[in-house]
C-alpha cells in the first residue's frame, strides 16, 4: 500500500480546455527502459484497481445465483422457471452491454470509466434490497432489478479493453490472465458470502445480500479515482471494429466462446437453484461455489497450457472434457442420484470451461497475427510491421465482440434448464442439447483450426502459429 500512495506518476500534459484529471499523455510500454523505469509500476497499480472493480463486476452480475434460492423461504412464491429467468436476465443484459462497455473506455478514459462503472453497481444491489424488503413486491419488478445486474456483466469487456493498453506484447497475456481471473472468482465469492450474510443473527434477512456489497463498490470507485490513470493513446475506432467484425474468425472465436464462457457463467449462475431442485433437502447449496472457484483458477492455467501446446489443440480437448462432463451430470441426476458424482461431474466441467477460456483468449491474438503475416507477405501489401499492428488492432477488436456473444450463452443454458425442468420436471433434456452443442464446437475447431488441409489453402500463414 505504501507503493500504492508513493506512486510515481507520469507527466501529465492536459492543454487548457481539452481535458481534465490524471490524463498520460505520452505512454509506450515497447520502449524497454519506460517500461522498467516508469510503466511497469504505473501499469501494476491501475491492473490491481482494476481487478478489484472487476471482481465486483462479476460478484454484481451473479449475485442473483446466490439469492433466488431463498426467495421461498423469505416468502416469494415464485415457479422454478420464474427462478431461472432471474438467473438468465443479468446475463443477456451484461452480453449486450459488453460491446458499448469497450468503446467506452477510448471514449471516456480508463480511470474515469472504471469509477463510473463501480458506483453503477450501486443501482442493482440497491434495488434487489427494496425488491426483498417487501414480500408483496411484484416479479415485475424483481426481473427488472436482476435485469440491472447486468451492469456488472459488462465491466469485463472495460476493464480487459483498458488493461491491455498499459501492458507490452510481451506481458500482456499474463496481466489479462490475472485480470480476467480476479473477475471470474467474483462468482465463487459471491455464492460462498451471501448463505453467510443472509442468516446473520440466526435469521434470514435476504436484504443483506445486496447491503454487504455497497461498501465495497464504494471503496472500489474511490480506489480508481485516487490511484487510477487515463491513457491519452488508447484508442479503438469504429473502422477497426467494423474490419474485425468482416473476419469470419471473429464469429467462429465468438461461437466458441459461447461454449467455453457462456458454459462458465450459465453453470455458475444456475449451480445453487441445480442443486436446491436436483438435491432437495440437502445442504448443497454451500459447495455451489466452489464450482466457479475452480474454473476462474483454471482460466490462466488454459492460457498458461496453450502457450505450450497450441490454443486449437487446448480447446479441442476441453469441449472433449465438457461432453464427458455434461454425461457424468446427466448420469448423476437421472440414473444413481448421487450427490458426489453431480459435484464430481461439474467439477471436471467447470475445470474445461475455465481452461477453454484461457484457450479460446490465446488464439483470438495468434490467428489475427497470422493474418497480418500473409498480407505482409503479398506483394505490394504492407510492411510487416504496419501488417502485424491492424492485426493487433483487429485483435483486440475481436476479442470485445468475442466477449458479448460468448456472454450470452449464460442465457440460453439457464434457459434451457427451465425449458427442461418445466417440460419434464428434470434437466436430462438440457443437458442433451449441451452434449450436441459441444460436439458442433469440436468440429468447429477441428474444422477451422486443426484440418491442415483447409489451413494451407485459406491461411498458409495460420498453418504454422501455434493457434
Amino acid at each position: 500500500m505504501t507503493e500504492l500512495l508513493n506512486r510515481p506518476v507520469p507527466t501529465v500534459s492536459t492543454p487548457s480546455g481539452r481535458r481534465r484529471g490524471r490524463w498520460i499523455e505520452v505512454w509506450d510500454p515497447e520502449n524497454e527502459a519506460f517500461w522498467a523505469t516508469t510503466g511497469r509500476r504505473v501499469a501494476r497499480r491501475n491492473l490491481i484497481f482494476s481487478i478489484f472493480a472487476e471482481h465486483l463486476g462479476f460478484t454484481t452480475w451473479l449475485l442473483w445465483s446466490a439469492v433466488v434460492v431463498f426467495l421461498p423461504q423469505a416468502g416469494f412464491t415464485f415457479s422454478v422457471s420464474q427462478l431461472f429467468w432471474l438467473l438468465a436476465v443479468p446475463n443477456l443484459v451484461g452480453s449486450f452491454l459488453r460491446l458499448p462497455y469497450t468503446f467506452a473506455v477510448p471514449k471516456f478514459g480508463g480511470r474515469n470509466w472504471t469509477v463510473v462503472s463501480a458506483l453503477l453497481l450501486l443501482i442493482p444491489t440497491g434495488l434487489l434490497v427494496v425488491a426483498v424488503s417487501d414480500p408483496d413486491t411484484p416479479y415485475w419488478f424483481f426481473l427488472l432489478a436482476a435485469a440491472t445486474a447486468g451492469v456488472g456483466g459488462g465491466n469485463f469487456a472495460s476493464s480487459m479493453a483498458n488493461i491491455s493498453f498499459f501492458y507490452p506484447e510481451k506481458e500482456k497475456g499474463f496481466a489479462l490472465g490475472l485480470n480476467a481471473a480476479g473477475g471470474n472468482i467474483g462468482t465463487a465469492v459471491v455464492q460462498l458470502v451471501v448463505p453467510v450474510v443472509v442468516t446473520l443473527g440466526g435469521g434470514l434477512t435476504v436484504a443483506y445480500a445486496g447491503l454487504a456489497w455497497m461498501p465495497f463498490i464504494v471503496l472500489a470507485a474511490v480506489g480508481a479515482w485516487l490511484f487510477m490513470d487515463n491513457l491519452a493513446m488508447a484508442r479503438s475506432d469504429f473502422k477497426t471494429q467494423a474490419a474485425a467484425a468482416k473476419r469470419s474468425h471473429t464469429w467462429v472465436m465468438s461461437f466458441l466462446y459461447i461454449g467455453t464462457f457462456g458454459s462458465f457463467i450459465g453453470y455458475s449462475a444456475a449451480m445453487p437453484l441445480l442443486l436446491k431442485t436436483q438435491f432437495p433437502g440437502t445442504n448443497a447449496v454451500s459447495y455451489a461455489f466452489a464450482g466457479a472457484l475452480i474454473g476462474s483458477v483454471a482460466r490462466p492455467f488454459g492460457g498458461w497450457l496453450s502457450d505450450k501446446l497450441g490454443g486449437a489443440r487446448v480447446t479441442f480437448a476441453t469441449f472433449l472434457v465438457m461432453g464427458a462432463g455434461v454425461l457424468g451430470v446427466m448420469y448423476a441426476v437421472e440414473g444413481a442420484k448421487n450427490l458426489p458424482l453431480f459435484l464430481a461431474s461439474f467439477a471436471v466441467l467447470f475445470a474445461a470451461t475455465g481452461v477453454g477460456n484461457g484457450s479460446t483468449y490465446r488464439m483470438i491474438p495468434a490467428i489475427f497475427r497470422a493474418w497480418g503475416e500473409r498480407e505482409a507477405s503479398r506483394p505490394g501489401g504492407p510492411s510487416r510491421a504496419e501488417a502485424l499492428a491492424a492485426g493487433r488492432r483487429e485483435a483486440a477488436a475481436a476479442i470485445g465482440i468475442s466477449s458479448a456473444v460468448g456472454a450470452f450463452g449464460g442465457f440460453l443454458i439457464n434457459q434451457q434448464f427451465a425449458a427442461s425442468i418445466k417440460a419434464t420436471g428434470g434437466v436430462s433434456q438440457a443437458l442433451i442439447v449441451f452434449i450436441a452443442f459441444y460436439a458442433i464446437c469440436l468440429a468447429v475447431t477441428w474444422f477451422c483450426y486443426l484440418r491442415r488441409r483447409f489451413l494451407v489453402a485459406r491461411v498458409p500463414s495460420l498453418a504454422e502459429a501455434t493457434v
